[in-house]
């Protein structure tokens, strides 16, 4: 019981981090990114790619990513989701489903339907573990991208709250109209909090390639963890994805012990249950909004 705890635990710090920029982007723009799993993937490919031709550790790879990946969401914002935001609340969000899409399709068309993994570039630390108390392992990997999820969630939590930047991303988000009013730039300031999440992808990029293998429709079912962990732990909070990802990986370790294929509609189902949860009996504006979005509030 206590090992199925901590692996649970381990996985929901990968779900957590793949699901950091998405929900960054929710809580300060009000936005769900449905390309959100392409992106992860094409971040995966380039680290694959400077592996396989350049011999390129995908650690120093990342150096490369994610500014690569926060350029990407500058243009993002600036190009699509500003002007798309003119058309409504659903618009957006067809734009990004749109996109990934052309991501996907792209992706498939370049590499194929073949697998790709970053394990064979990182030696050891691919299936080395840590030995805790009482004869439990748990993978290198999966405790440094447990590592890795509370250092950027902390840091991006840190930024919101303690900066300039940070407080006119938050200020926008709130009212942009108002924002503008007391001098913010609101145009620059959702370009940047757009850079950010996307940026912050990139390491869930390094994550997904080094601890399992992916291929050009891989994007779909980490959107779907990713989106599950960001309700689970409350739409907007940025700590509460650390609690939706361990709530998400440990609801799918409890389907797993009942039936082998309880995995994931352990997941699922947990998700669900508290998705109604929200929709029905929690008021707040992210509730507020589905509920536009479904037709059922004015």
């Amino acid at each position: 019981m206590l090992n199925q705890i901590a692996q649970a635990i381990v996985l929901g710090g990968y779900y957590a981090l793949i699901a950091c920029g998405l929900s960054f982007m929710l809580s300060v723009m009000r936005v769900i990114n449905l390309a959100h799993g392409s992106l992860l993937v094409l971040g995966g490919y380039f680290l694959w790619y400077l592996g396989e031709n350049y011999q390129v550790s995908p650690f120093v790879g990342l150096l490369a990513l994610v500014p690569l990946l926060a350029l990407a969401g500058w243009a993002l914002q600036r190009f699509l989701l500003e002007r798309s935001a003119r058309g409504g609340e659903l618009l957006p969000i067809l734009t990004t489903f749109g996109l990934s899409i052309v991501l996907d399709n792209l992706l498939f068309e370049q590499f194929g339907a073949d697998t790709r993994s970053l394990a064979p570039y990182i030696g050891d630390l691919a299936w080395d573990s840590f030995e805790l108390p009482g004869g439990i392992f748990v993978g290198q990997i999966g405790v440094l991208t447990l590592v890795a999820a509370i250092v950027l969630l902390g840091g991006l939590q840190l930024f919101l709250s303690r900066t300039g930047t940070g407080k006119a991303i938050r200020a926008t988000a709130e009212d942009p109209d108002t924002a503008g009013i007391v001098g913010i730039d609101a145009r620059k300031a959702s370009a940047i909090a757009s850079a950010i999440a996307v940026g912050s992808i990139g390491v869930a990029s390094a994550a997904l390639g080094m601890r399992a293998t992916f291929d050009a429709y891989a994007g779909g079912a980490q959107l779907l963890f990713a989106f599950e962990a960001t309700i689970i732990g409350g739409a907007g909070s940025l700590w509460g994805t650390l609690i939706g990802g361990i709530v998400l990986a440990l609801a799918q370790t409890a389907g797993a012990a009942i039936h082998p294929q309880g995995f994931l509609i352990g997941g699922h189902l947990a998700f669900i249950l508290v998705l109604f949860a929200r929709f029905l009996f929690l008021p707040g504006e992210f509730t507020y909004r589905l509920r536009r979005i479904a037709g059922l509030a004015k």
